[in-house]
């Protein structure tokens, strides 16, 4: 850690590098926003935006289960929550003759209901309310570890479920009929976001975080002009928005979550209104 940091302080000799804390917050960035914007494509392609905002919610009743339960490490609940959370939509999605918003809608009142119940309880839910903005500026090294190890999994997850979330965003029936599971292929693409909003929910907040699941995305598809360059586009923009927004937080002394939501935001705007102007 203190090689990388050494050759920060070379490439990067600016004021803010002079803080550990905005240096580890650099550093998470680097890795967490890469995941949103590659995730993000899928997220819009196949009409999931309520579904991702819906895991935020369950990912905040993980939290007050776990410390009801009792559990040790916040992190533990919120990921086993937000994934049985996501599977079990996935199922109900699967199983019902209500239609997907419906489900959707339900379970994610639900959540958020649960959630505000038990973590009220007591008179205890202030401690609970930086989980709502998050904060990145708090994150540890043993945090960057972590999302290291999940940038992993969700790349190798993403390399095996590729092909098949592609053909299925276009036409679930013809990924059917080429012998595609698309309950298993929903329910593996739900447990990789579940884990990326889990892990990233205590450092960009509940409030805010779908935004960051869904503008990526939508940039990239008002740009883009290829399956390559939609995923590439999409990538750059969460990763630009999330700079801008750490370094616009850093100067403004704000919230770096809602910074960078801000400025993927702009990023959309901006591509919708170049996008227009094209098109005439």
């Amino acid at each position: 850690m203190e090689l990388i940091y050494g050759v920060m302080d070379m490439l990067l000799p600016f004021s803010w590098m002079e803080y550990t804390f905005m240096k580890h917050a650099f550093l998470a960035i680097l890795l967490m926003t890469p995941l949103f914007g590659l995730l993000s494509t899928m997220v819009v392609s196949s009409r999931m935006a309520f579904f991702s905002d819906s895991l935020g919610h369950g990912a905040f009743t993980g939290i007050a289960v776990g410390a009801m339960a009792g559990m040790g490490s916040p992190l533990a609940a919120l990921i086993i929550f937000s994934v049985l959370f996501a599977l079990l939509i996935t199922y109900i999605k699967h199983r019902t003759a209500a239609s997907a918003d419906t489900v959707i809608g339900v379970f994610s009142s639900t959540a958020i209901a649960v959630g505000l119940m038990v973590m009220s309880r007591g008179g205890g839910f202030a401690k609970f309310s930086p989980l709502l903005i998050g904060d990145v500026l708090s994150i540890t090294p043993a945090d960057l570890a972590g999302l290291l190890a999940v940038d992993a999994a969700v790349l190798l997850g993403w390399m095996l479920l590729f092909n098949r979330l592609l053909l299925l965003s276009v036409n679930a029936s013809l990924a059917r009929s080429r012998g595609i599971s698309i309950y298993a292929v929903e329910a593996a693409f739900a447990v990789l976001l579940a884990v990326v909003v889990a892990v990233s929910i205590q450092w960009v907040g509940i409030l805010i975080i779908n935004a960051l699941l869904v503008l990526p995305g939508a940039t990239a598809r008002n740009a883009a002009c290829s399956v390559k360059a939609y995923h590439a586009v999409s990538i750059a923009a969460a990763l630009c928005a999330g700079l801008a927004g750490l370094f616009f937080a850093y100067w403004a002394g704000i919230a770096a979550g809602a910074a960078i939501v801000a400025s993927a935001a702009l990023l959309f705007f901006l591509s919708l209104a170049l996008g227009a102007r094209f098109r005439r």
